[in-house]
């Protein structure tokens, strides 16, 4: 089952809105890339602690970086976790050709071992996940990433996390972020030539790495009214302190 539909109305209000310190998963891919972007350009953002399988590349002293093989298991790094604000969750893989078990290694179990760790050493922390606009909360539809996306979602919300479901539909990479796939990378390319008129016709299932990494730094500064941030609430979440 998921989450009651009380907590969808829950606000929950971060009041350090300065000095956020956020740790980061998922910085190599299209969305990460994204986030940190915005963290870094963020006055607010104290620093980024990001956590991957392969190195960013990037120096800033903003950016604190710890390569970790085992998704499974952080418990040779959990000592290293403690004293953060949130956690912006943007790891994630294509289902495109997975079988379900190994589809939820990375969705599912990936994700869980992260946060019930950081749950461990800051309870209470505001823990962003991207999902995705479709995403079967009910866990027993048709469609196979949909389910495993709400199993993780529903997962998330039992923690004593202030859990945030971040599902955008369409992502328009700006500033220069590309995707690794490069598929995926020349069909942004060309979508993005059209991108205008996509939004004018469908604003609430359209959004860019910017919007994405904006709100995702403002429901760390102070919550949201919801629990689950469809692409509209996304593009808007900054407007007024509220999403």
């Amino acid at each position: 089952m998921g989450a009651s539909s009380e907590q969808s109305d829950i606000v929950s209000i971060y009041m350090g809105a300065e000095d956020v310190k956020i740790i980061l998963f998922g910085a190599t891919g299209m969305v990460g890339q994204g986030v940190l972007r915005e963290c870094l350009r963020d006055p607010e953002v104290e620093r980024v602690l990001v956590i991957g399988r392969s190195s960013i590349g990037i120096q800033d002293e903003m950016v604190r970086e710890i390569v970790h093989r085992d998704f499974l298991d952080f418990s040779s790094i959990e000592d290293q976790l403690g004293g953060y604000d949130a956690c912006f969750f943007c790891l994630g893989v294509s289902s495109v050709g997975m079988e379900e078990q190994a589809y939820t290694r990375v969705t599912y179990d990936f994700t869980m071992a992260a946060a019930q760790v950081l749950a461990k050493q800051n309870p209470g922390m505001t823990f962003i996940y991207v999902s995705g606009t479709g995403t079967d909360s009910s866990e027993q539809g048709r469609l196979m990433w949909a389910r495993v996306k709400g199993k993780t979602e529903n997962a998330l919300f039992k923690l004593p996390l202030k859990a945030y479901m971040f599902r955008p539909g369409y992502i328009q990479p700006l500033g220069g972020i590309k995707s690794k796939t490069k598929l995926y990378g020349a069909l942004y390319s060309v979508v993005g030539v059209f991108y205008p008129m996509l939004l004018a016709m469908f604003p609430k299932y359209v959004t860019t790495s910017e919007q994405v990494g904006r709100a995702m730094i403002c429901v760390a500064k102070r919550g949201a009214a919801k629990r689950w941030l469809e692409n509209d609430d996304i593009n808007h979440c900054c407007d007024d302190g509220a999403a």
